[in-house]
């Protein structure tokens, strides 16, 4: 039976829903430029909030954490449904609120990363992070990064005003098809899950619109005046702590409508309504940072082709920040997800990522990388590679003619280097030293271009002697045979296996 065992004291909670957060990986920098003014407490810089890593290179400069792990829902791959027998704990609103102003003194983080599981009903739940973002914008006058989760089914009321407080937003999309959603989280509704990623994106375009702002620059805090300005009115609003009170009660009884036009004195609106004539539109920015989101892979059987299509919709369609991967991992051993003897498919993780780079940066569209017939990523060489090889009629190109999206499709050059090269060749003809320099990885691109019409190596471009060398380029230890099978070969060991460490043991 679940929610036997309660967590009790700060530090108990702090270990349980920290550790229960570490399965949600839509977690990125901040996007957003804000200094501080001497009168709030904290900043946030749009080159990103890292300043420490863990050991294995993950960031921690957020704090990540549950509001709870007590959960409504029975989803078959979350260690916190409800069917599962764990330590269950909850924070209070004031307990997030000192736990991330102790940390921020103490230089651990720069920001917040907040979600929860559902607690009696997604209005509920929506309506305790409200009041928790609240609390640190006007009570502790907290100026930094906030990043926290949209519920699916919570009144858009409750989810725009949490946009006005917070810097991103996600909303987990979880399986990437409708089809596995059902199948993994049988309480989950796509049209819930889809219908707030679409409000925040609206509320996203029409803040840049009201604010006069068409630019990336728009993700950012640019009127840094207007913005303490904001926090004024939020600090003032907490003043009148029975109208405060009373707001959030009207939330967690779904009367949110009511309140949402005075709510703590901010003024916001409805989204259906803002852009209505004689409505006040509020000064603040709505989710400056983006919205992001996240799906599991390979709980289901969704094919790689599949989910890289998703992934370009989200894109195109909902504008959004970033799509992240997590790989499964099966720890409840559900009979109803696929299992995965050999651990999560970390390596499928990886090239989705890698695939996901060449839809937002290189133009690639998702048909070009895979196809119905050509459904998953090849195991053995990254996608931009994958297509190049397939594609070998397209090539060599010539570094010093080719334009900057030609340059792009070439394996071993960025859009740093392809930059590059389009500024130097303007005063010269570029050779391989020259390119080599400007941070080609000319160990991937010698098969695919020229330099003044020569080839750095007569290199015959045919499909399995490239990509074999490739392959060994990115994994020496990992041979692929000429038949298309494989060999292994590991690094021999001077003990364990060796004739002499066998003698001495003899």
């Amino acid at each position: 039976m679940a929610g036997i065992m309660q967590a009790d004291g700060l530090m108990e909670k702090l270990t349980v829903l920290s550790d229960a957060a570490k399965y949600d990986v839509a977690c990125t920098s901040s996007g957003v430029q804000r200094g501080g003014d001497g009168k709030h407490t904290g900043n946030t810089s749009a080159c990103g909030i890292c300043h420490t890593f863990a050991g294995d290179g993950r960031c921690i400069s957020l704090l990540k954490i549950l509001l709870s792990n007590e959960c409504v829902y029975d989803c078959k791959y979350c260690v916190n449904r409800v069917s599962n027998d764990i330590k269950r704990a909850s924070f209070t609103p004031e307990e997030v609120c000192r736990l991330t102003m102790e940390f921020y003194r103490r230089n651990y983080i720069e920001g917040l990363f907040l979600s929860s599981g559902i607690i009696q009903s997604p209005d509920h739940t929506m309506g305790l992070l409200y009041e928790t973002l609240f609390l640190l914008r006007s009570k502790y006058q907290f100026h930094g990064y906030i990043h926290v989760k949209g519920i699916p089914g919570a009144s858009a009321e409750v989810v725009e005003m949490v946009g006005y407080l917070a810097d991103r937003m996600s909303v987990n999309l979880e399986m990437p098809t409708a089809e596995g959603l059902r199948t993994a989280a049988p309480n989950k509704v796509r049209k819930n899950i889809l219908f707030p990623m679409r409000q925040i994106q609206n509320g996203i375009k029409e803040s840049r619109q009201y604010h006069g702002i068409s630019s990336m620059k728009s993700r950012m805090y640019i009127d840094e005046k207007s913005y303490y300005e904001q926090m004024a009115q939020i600090r003032d609003s907490y003043e009148r702590l029975q109208d405060y009170q009373s707001g959030i009660k009207a939330i967690r009884e779904k009367n949110a409508p009511k309140t949402a036009l005075t709510d703590g004195g901010l003024e916001i609106t409805p989204s259906e309504n803002r852009t209505s004539g004689g409505l006040t539109r509020p000064d603040r920015y709505f989710v400056p940072a983006g919205q992001s989101t996240q799906m599991i892979i390979g709980a289901t059987g969704e094919t790689d082709y599949q989910i890289i299509s998703v992934t370009e919709a989200l894109y195109q369609r909902f504008e959004m920040k970033r799509v992240f991967y997590s790989a499964f991992v099966n720890i409840n051993q559900d009979s109803a997800l696929l299992q995965t003897p050999q651990g999560p498919p970390l390596l499928r993780e990886h090239r989705l990522y890698q695939a996901d780079f060449l839809l937002r940066f290189y133009g690639f569209r998702a048909d070009e990388l895979l196809s119905e017939e050509n459904p998953n990523f090849n195991e053995q060489i990254d996608p931009k590679c994958d297509w190049a090889v397939n594609h070998l009629e397209l090539f060599p190109v010539e570094i010093n003619q080719a334009d900057y999206y030609t340059l792009l499709r070439v394996p071993g050059i960025g859009t740093k280097s392809a930059r590059r090269i389009l500024a130097a060749r303007r005063n010269a003809k570029l050779g391989f030293e020259d390119i080599k320099k400007m941070g080609v990885v000319l160990k991937r691109a010698l098969y695919f271009i020229t330099c003044q019409g020569h080839m750095l190596y007569h290199t015959k471009l045919e499909k399995d002697y490239i990509t074999r060398q490739l392959a060994y380029e990115e994994n020496p230890v990992h041979l692929l045979l000429s038949d298309g099978s494989s060999q292994s070969y590991k690094q021999l060991s001077l003990f364990e296996e060796s004739p002499f460490y066998q003698a001495l043991q003899g």
